[in-house]
């Protein structure tokens, strides 16, 4: 299933086998380099923002089912996404240039696949205002300064050359005549 991040969250959180909520979904965790989606932070009621690895996700509906309430923890008590936590490098929120320097906005949301969790859109905003969505195939680059993305140079090269191949004169055509 593709979803956008913005609407995922609050989704609740439940143990498989049972119908009781275990938390509302509140952050996500994604790899800067790879656009893996490491896992989501999950609001525990009483005991505040803990990590869930994308592995423990059973199923993604209306709700989101996990296998147990025991992979709930704190991010900081897995050392194997230490490095990653201590990483600059962001994708929501970050700035998205492209690589000639020109500023298209913050991204504001993703859109990820929850099959195999992994981001395919970033939504960049500028203003009040939503720009074009970019795949994240044309990202170059993530820096702590921002998200690098591909000049549209290529896209306005064809269209410059489509404008080319338009004949300036339209050929004559004979009209027959009436009566």
């Amino acid at each position: 299933m593709h979803l956008r991040f913005s609407t995922c969250i609050g989704t609740p959180v439940l143990e498989e086998g049972f119908e009781h909520t275990v938390g509302l979904l509140s952050g996500i965790l994604i790899h800067p380099d790879t656009g893996k989606i490491e896992g989501f932070l999950v609001h525990v009621l009483g005991a505040g923002d803990l990590f869930m690895s994308s592995l423990d996700v059973s199923r993604w509906g209306t709700r989101i089912y996990i296998r147990s309430t025991d992979v709930l923890s704190p991010a900081e008590d897995r050392i194997r996404l230490q490095p990653l936590l201590d990483d600059p490098r962001s994708i929501l929120g970050q700035k998205i240039r492209t690589e000639s320097g020109t500023s298209l906005g913050r991204c504001q949301d993703i859109q990820f696949n929850t099959d195999v969790m992994h981001v395919e859109w970033l939504f960049p905003r500028k203003w009040f205002h939503f720009g074009v969505a970019l795949p994240i195939s044309d990202v170059v680059e993530v820096t702590p300064a921002a998200i690098i993305v591909k000049d549209p140079v290529v896209k306005a090269e064809a269209e410059s050359q489509e404008l080319e191949e338009v004949p300036t004169a339209l050929p004559e055509i004979e009209t027959p005549r009436l009566g």
